[in-house]
């Protein structure tokens, strides 16, 4: 037999050799490929100042990342404790809010390859500083609609200058009919008001409130008219007549006799109440009543409405008041308010009667 030779056996050999590696060498090579890594660090542009905007700059990285995306964080005034700003502050560009006053900004940037990802963060901002002016209030706030029991009443908080753009928030009051004396009325804090029996012969105002991040102003509009009530009433409260003025009238809507009718020459009392066109009782106002014919009582003193605005006049029949037949007494009434004509200002008369009765 022929001897193989040697020199064939280490050729293979070689060639498997070089063979394993290179499938160890590619092997390595895969298990090793690099995630992105930072170079140089992101940075912020632009001023840190309230309503400014910032913007974010990738930074350098290693190891070909194909995606990038960005997270402002908002820390405090030694760059400490950051915390993501919520409501997609995720973009290259963020704009200062007022949230930001006296904080200081971050930026984190996550790059991204086959292999994974890796982050770096910008240096802090400077602390981020306030910007524009406090709310000043130019054209006050007014109230619209009637000021009328059961009727809604509306606040325009008016104009205002300040920067940012200021917030508002009211606060409804009541005040006695001078405008003095306000006092909160509880929830009343919406831009809509229905006005209450209790603010009935009262007025209404409105304190607004401007805010913003540089500080708060307060302006109030001037008080409503008396709260008429939704009706003409003879009880409760009433108003000074010294509050009514054309084009408001007095008015005689209520009245009584006692007795009734009349059966004798005897005193009876004639009882008148006085409102005002708006619906209020008043109080205050003169009354002075007088019989047709004249010769038929003695001429009584004028008496003021009271607290309810009902006035009480004793009256005394003379001898010359009939009692033989069926008729009635007729009485001339008028309300006035002192000081003015009898017969002019709110003055207002009327003629009632009482029956008589033999």
């Amino acid at each position: 037999m022929h001897a193989i030779p040697r020199t064939i056996v280490v050729v293979v050999a070689a060639v498997a050799a070089a063979l394993t590696l290179t499938a160890v060498g590619l092997a390595v090579g895969r298990t090793t490929a690099a995630v992105p890594q930072n170079t140089s660090l992101p940075s912020i542009s632009g001023s840190a100042r309230d309503g400014s905007t910032l913007d974010a700059s990738k930074g350098g990285w290693a190891n070909s990342p194909s995606t990038y995306t960005y997270q402002w964080q908002r820390c405090d005034t030694s760059a400490g404790a950051c915390q993501p700003i919520a409501g997609g502050a995720t973009g290259t560009r963020y704009t200062v809010t007022s949230a930001d006053v006296n904080q200081r900004l971050k930026v984190a940037v996550t790059a991204t390859n086959g292999s994974g990802s890796g982050t770096a963060t910008a240096r802090a901002t400077d602390t981020v500083k306030a910007t524009g002016t406090a709310p000043t209030n130019t054209t006050a706030p007014t109230i619209s609609g009637t000021s009328k029991e059961d009727s809604t009443l509306t606040i325009d908080h008016g104009a205002w200058v300040g920067s940012p753009a200021p917030t508002f928030t009211y606060q409804w009051q009541r005040c006695d009919a001078t405008g003095g004396s306000c006092t909160d009325l509880a929830g009343a804090s919406a831009t809509t008001y229905k006005a209450v029996t209790a603010d009935v012969g009262d007025t209404l105002r409105v304190k607004v409130t401007a805010l913003n991040s540089h500080g708060s102003t307060l302006a109030t509009t001037s008080e409503t008219t008396l709260v008429a009530p939704a009706k003409t009433t003879t009880s409760g409260k009433a108003i000074a007549v010294a509050q009514v003025s054309l084009p408001n009238r007095l008015i005689i809507d209520n009245l009584s006799f006692t007795p009734s009718p009349l059966r004798s020459r005897g005193a009876f009392v004639a009882r008148f109440h006085v409102s005002d066109t708006r619906g209020f009782s008043i109080q205050g106002a003169m009354v002075y009543a007088l019989a047709i014919p004249y010769s038929w009582t003695a001429n009584a003193a004028e008496v003021t409405t009271d607290a309810t605005g009902w006035a009480s006049i004793t009256m005394q029949p003379t001898a010359a008041m009939p009692l033989n037949h069926v008729g009635a007494l007729v009485i001339f009434v008028r309300a006035r308010k002192a000081g003015d004509d009898p017969l002019a200002g709110v003055s207002t008369r009327r003629l009632v009667q009482v029956g008589i009765r033999h």
